[in-house]
């Protein structure tokens, strides 16, 4: 098959690539802001699918932040990432409906309150404050996929994925996903000489973390799967509490200073936990990496890239 994947230069799409180059048995095309196609933009989005007529589409193409950014920038935030759902389905739907978009849907879309997310519980409540704009457009593809699916009969695969970390994200904390954010300012401040190190809010929120490689792992898998417009969880069902996180990223560092907790920030909701029984009844052979390795890796990326031995 033809593969198309949009935001194919970021995290997750950038080992899409990877994962799909390994395996040679699919033709794999990268296309971002850098290949001058802006799918804020309905051409672009139609002139890539005619130019390149793809048997599927893998879009992890998304305006993505730290808390602090998808609230600071919220508006931009929200329209941004509904317009680029929007453009994807319209152009499929304009070029040839019986393509087949692959869509991971970020699991921060689920009600703020939740403790463990469960599918049958994904509209049971508003997401939470600290990611409205992020969160709502993530919903936002929930809403549109099914509503093309149902006219235009658009195939649909779609997964809610917890926090990814991993290499080849952004290199400014305030942007990359937030594990990676905390191995870049813990990797600054050893080079520094810090004493301290903060982590931003109490520490206690707990998050599922899952590899950036995993994830693309699994919607490589998703080209060859039956549709499923309703999304299931990509889960382990395991989750670590913010300020654990730091301590693991700390003992990969070797940063000999003390964790503190800056109170001030804004925490976050509370707990961001999947479900994990539909997921491992359709993928029961499916492998995650081990939380260790994956920090390990990821540090080792980032020691590289910044520099800093």
């Amino acid at each position: 098959m033809k593969i198309l994947v949009f935001g194919g230069h970021g995290l997750v799409g950038g080992h899409v690539m990877k994962e799909l180059a390994k395996s040679k048995q699919h033709t794999a095309i990268a296309l971002s802001r850098r290949d001058k196609v802006d799918l804020l933009n309905l051409s672009d989005a139609v002139k890539a699918i005619e130019t390149h007529k793809p048997d599927v589409i893998i879009n992890c193409a998304a305006h993505v932040g730290s808390l602090n950014y998808v609230t600071d920038f919220a508006a931009d935030v929200i329209h941004d990432n509904l317009q680029i759902m929007l453009n994807v389905y319209r152009a499929v739907a304009k070029v040839n409906p019986k393509i087949k978009v692959i869509t991971p849907i970020s699991n921060c879309a689920y009600p703020g309150d939740s403790d463990i997310q469960k599918e049958s519980e994904f509209w049971n409540g508003p997401v939470h404050h600290s990611v409205w704009s992020y969160g709502n457009s993530r919903r936002g593809i929930v809403a549109i996929s099914k509503c093309y699916a149902m006219q235009y009969k658009v195939p649909c695969v779609n997964f809610y994925v917890a926090n990814s970390y991993g290499p080849g994200d952004y290199m400014d904390p305030n942007k990359t996903h937030a594990l990676n954010g905390m191995i870049i300012r813990m990797l600054q401040a050893k080079q520094k000489g810090d004493k301290t190190f903060e982590v931003w809010g109490t520490g206690k929120p707990t998050r599922e973390w899952v590899y950036a490689p995993d994830v693309a792992r699994m919607l490589v898998t998703a080209v060859d799967a039956a549709p499923q417009v309703d999304p299931i969880n990509l889960a382990q069902n395991k989750a670590y509490a913010i300020g654990e996180t730091a301590r693991m990223i700390k003992e990969a560092i070797s940063f000999p200073g003390e964790i503190t907790f800056n109170t001030s920030k804004q925490d976050g909701a509370p707990t961001k936990q999947l479900d994990d029984k539909l997921f491992k009844e359709k993928f029961p052979q499916f492998k995650f990496t081990d939380m260790k390795e994956g920090i390990a890796q990821t540090v080792a990326y980032y020691r590289k890239e910044l520099g800093i031995k």
